[in-house]
């Protein structure tokens, strides 16, 4: 029987040895997961500092625009529902007499229709017209405007209309009361 004896250089053991010892190869993909966060914010209501309503002798009338007011509902919520509430202080003069008072239930108020909204949902308002008018009661406020449904961010702008109904007995001079919306 013969032997044969195989004469192995030392670059090729060590080019063996580096193979074996050589990291796997790289997938061809791989995958990250990745987050990140939708930041909920608030719901507020925006109303203007003042407003001159006009004028108008005892026994009329006074109609007047108060000013945009501007619900705007950032919550991101999976139910964006939300109600806005007005109320009103009474309207005084000078003392708090009779005949130098307004009361707040002889203050009619009509939000009329939404002059821009933004969002998705149903945005209805409480009093779509002049026929519609509500007393304003500084108990249980009125229902100003309201969004249904939807998701995620929202808005509602209207101009709501007040009509002061002055009474017959009313002293002359200058009438301040708060009208107050809320949301929620």
């Amino acid at each position: 029987m013969r032997t044969r004896t195989i004469l192995v250089s030392a670059a090729a053991v060590a080019a063996a040895t580096a193979l074996a010892a050589s990291p796997a190869l790289a997938a061809p993909t791989d995958t990250t997961t990745a987050t990140f966060d939708v930041t909920a914010g608030t719901l507020d209501v925006t109303t203007p500092d003042t407003a001159d309503l006009g004028s108008g002798a005892p026994g009329t009338t006074i109609i007047s625009q108060l000013g945009a007011v501007t619900v705007s509902d950032t919550r991101a919520a999976d139910d964006a529902s939300w109600e806005t509430a007005v109320t009103s202080t009474d309207f005084t003069t000078g003392g708090a007499t009779p005949s130098e008072t307004v009361p707040a239930t002889a203050i009619d108020y009509w939000s009329g229709a939404a002059t821009a909204t933004t969002g998705n949902g149903t945005f209805t308002p409480g009093q779509p017209t002049g026929a519609d008018a509500e007393p304003l009661d500084n108990a249980t406020g009125v229902v100003a405007f309201t969004h249904t449904g939807g998701t995620g961010n929202n808005s509602a702008t209207w101009n709501p209309t007040l009509e002061v109904n002055v009474p017959l007995a009313n002293q002359a001079g200058t009438y301040t009361g708060t009208v107050t919306h809320s949301v929620a």
